[in-house]
């Protein structure tokens, strides 16, 4: 993926790059467009331990009422209503990166994301599944090709502010 910022931005942190300095503000939104994916809108945001190319997260943490804007690999919970995003670098903790919300996403799977277009599930670990399971769909977002495309353990998935199922329907 080599994603271009097209917003009007000066000295912007390329998107898939991770840093250990802040260049934005957490929560700051851009858009970028891709040769191959085509145009995404990203969120800068705080890494956690283990993120890889394509871990989905929430990042809905707050202290005192005031948001973090720290991230956590999605875990498998039900009901868990958390905006989600998917991570464009190995940004860890302590590192400051881009996660995209909006566009074709390459996003982690646990290996058994069936081909699209269908619902895609919460697997744990940052990770994605087509296995339905109560109370774990990722609103906001569908599968478009199966686990292994575009390479092991990943899968191209539409994403508009993707966000965890918070009760059962």
């Amino acid at each position: 993926m080599a994603y271009t910022i097209t917003s009007t931005v000066i000295g912007a942190q390329p998107i898939a790059n991770t840093d250990t300095t802040k260049n934005h503000p957490l929560g700051f939104t851009v858009q970028a467009y891709d040769p191959t994916y085509g145009a995404g809108t990203f969120i800068y945001l705080l890494g956690v331990a283990s993120t890889v190319v394509g871990s989905v997260v929430t990042y809905d943490g707050a202290s005192s009422g005031t948001p973090t804007y720290q991230t956590a690999l999605a875990p498998a919970t039900a009901n868990l209503a958390q905006p989600l995003a998917v991570s464009m670098s190995a940004n860890v903790a302590s590192q400051y990166g881009w996660y995209q919300v909006v566009g074709s996403a390459v996003v982690a799977t646990n290996g058994t994301l069936a081909a699209g277009p269908g619902p895609i599930y919460l697997a744990g670990s940052g990770q994605v599944t087509s296995t339905a399971a109560a109370g774990k769909q990722v609103l906001n977002a569908r599968n478009d090709t199966a686990t292994g495309t575009p390479a092991a353990n990943q899968a191209v998935c539409s994403i508009a502010w993707p966000f965890a199922q918070g009760a059962i329907t």
